[in-house]
């Protein structure tokens, strides 16, 4: 009975013991459970800190994105305006070195232009020069010619009909046009006598001026000749002109070196020769006393033929 008293005595003692400590356990965890449960409570208020921190940060950071994406855009536009620019610059550079390139073609034609003003000045100057000398020696010709034609109508004019013969200056040139019929026959070359003695008068007034060349032209009309001496117009011409050369130089002692013989057959007509009277005018001789190149040289340069 002791002993049954004591079982339930040390089990009642030990369900006590039980219960105490289940008690303070319980107390424990409680406290600890609050805790917890207060930390949980501060850990979600962090949390949703966070949260709305993370959610701000997402916020700049797609903010940032688009600022950076919004920079790259503007970076690129920059450089593209850069690379127009650096265009615009080695166009403006292009230009500027052709520009300066043309100033000084400009510069070296500008150079060039005004020594050929120089020169064309010169030149003008020395053809002014050349014309007043050429002025004064056709002044000059024109007199000694004047003075050689009156002198040569002063002697033809006694004994030879006006039709016969016809002295005029032109230019710096006397001449003189005998007609066909006063110094030759028809179809014939050899002078007759009267012809002899106009030919004798006219070198008398040529030997007064040995600085004139004598040329002698021979003209025909325009009808057809061929004989067993006469082959056709030229020779006609030729051979009329060549008789009264060797007149003047054989007969006259007019100086070979100045005559000058030439045939102009039936061209250089004077009238039409399909009249009498325009087949004879066509038919004559014509004299022409002009200067000799080196005089009218002379003339044009008067201080050089002094020091020659």
């Amino acid at each position: 009975m002791i002993t049954l008293l004591k079982i339930f005595l040390f089990f009642g003692i030990g369900i006590l013991m039980t219960s105490c400590i289940s008690k303070k356990k319980m107390t424990a965890l409680q406290s600890e459970y609050e805790v917890t449960n207060k930390q949980l409570g501060e850990c979600g208020e962090n949390l949703n800190e966070y949260m709305a921190r993370l959610a701000a940060c997402k916020q700049e950071n797609e903010k940032l994105k688009g600022q950076v994406q919004t920079s790259k855009s503007n970076l690129q536009l920059r450089e593209e305006q850069i690379s127009d620019l650096k265009e615009q610059i080695n166009d403006v550079r292009v230009l500027r070195d052709k520009q300066l390139s043309q100033v000084d073609d400009l510069t070296t034609l500008s150079q060039s232009a005004n020594e050929n003003i120089k020169e064309t000045l010169l030149q003008l100057e020395k053809k002014d020069k050349y014309i007043n000398l050429l002025q004064a020696a056709k002044t000059r010709a024109d007199s000694i010619n004047l003075v050689l034609a009156v002198n040569l109508k002063g002697v033809l004019k006694s004994g030879i009909e006006d039709n016969d013969v016809e002295v005029k200056v032109d230019k710096t040139v006397v001449f003189v046009n005998l007609s066909d019929k006063m110094l030759f026959k028809s179809g014939s070359s050899t002078l007759t006598p009267k012809a002899k003695g106009v030919l004798g008068k006219i070198a008398k007034i040529v030997e007064s001026r040995p600085d004139l060349e004598v040329m002698v032209e021979g003209y025909t009309d325009s009808r057809s000749i061929k004989t067993n001496c006469i082959q056709d117009n030229w020779d006609l011409s030729v051979k009329r002109s060549t008789s009264v050369i060797r007149v003047l130089q054989n007969n006259y002692g007019v100086d070979p070196n100045r005559l000058i013989a030439a045939g102009r057959g039936e061209y250089n007509a004077l009238e039409s020769n399909d009249t009498a009277e325009g087949r004879s005018i066509n038919r004559r001789t014509r004299i022409i006393i002009l200067p000799k190149l080196d005089q009218f040289y002379d003339l044009l340069n008067p201080n050089l033929a002094k020091k020659q």
